[in-house]
């Protein structure tokens, strides 16, 4: 299984009936956790997105089953050998699936404190979340904080592992992949086109 990133960028609110087709795909403990944030439309379709790539790569009808590692990383007991990863920001998802570790990150621009531009050796807030992208995506694929990996530094064959993503505009976003794997295009989806890809094999 190699690896693929989707994306989606949702445009509107969520209906009433659409997050909870969207809820009802997920496993128990993230549909109970889910409910209790606030914002749950892009927490939603990062996980539809997921369930979308895996139908289409494996043939799952739903989610099965996640846990969290040591330092929070999620993962599928039941399946280990699934390696998958989710971001999102407002207005904004990221999903990766693959057959060895990776991981993901989008950011929307935003103001950047000068203490973080100095700590991350930028000249602006755009080069800054660049930066942060790359740094969390390592610290989700390998399993620690990115304040871990911010205090150490990166090796130069992390540096190596981590590519910039062209997604949407207004957005920085990495992926890092195995040694030596190159990331390939970044599936688009609309809301829509989610929704009733979700919904057509529910």
């Amino acid at each position: 299984m190699s690896t693929e990133l989707l994306a989606v960028r949702p445009d509107r609110s969520l209906t009433d009936g659409e997050a909870a087709l969207l809820l009802e795909l997920l496993p128990p403990e993230r549909r109970e956790r889910l409910l209790w944030q606030a914002e749950q439309r892009e927490p939603l379709c990062a996980y539809g997105l997921l369930l979308l790539a895996l139908r289409r790569r494996l043939g799952w009808r739903s989610l099965p089953p996640v846990a969290r590692g040591p330092a929070g990383k999620p993962f599928f007991p039941d399946f280990p050998e699934v390696h998958w990863n989710l971001s999102h920001t407002a207005g904004a998802v990221l999903a990766g699936v693959s057959d060895r570790p990776l991981g993901v990150d989008i950011e929307r621009f935003r103001p950047v404190t000068p203490r973080l531009l100095r700590r991350l050796g930028a000249d602006s807030a755009e080069e800054a979340l660049g930066r942060w992208v790359r740094l969390e995506a390592l610290a989700k694929q390998s399993g620690t904080g990115v304040i871990a990996v911010l205090n150490r530094g990166l090796t130069a064959a992390e540096e190596a592992s981590a590519h910039d993503l062209t997604v949407f505009p207004g957005c920085a976003a990495a992926v890092v992949l195995g040694e030596g794997e190159a990331p390939g295009q970044v599936r688009i989806w609309t809301l829509e086109a989610l929704l009733e890809g979700l919904a057509e094999n529910f």
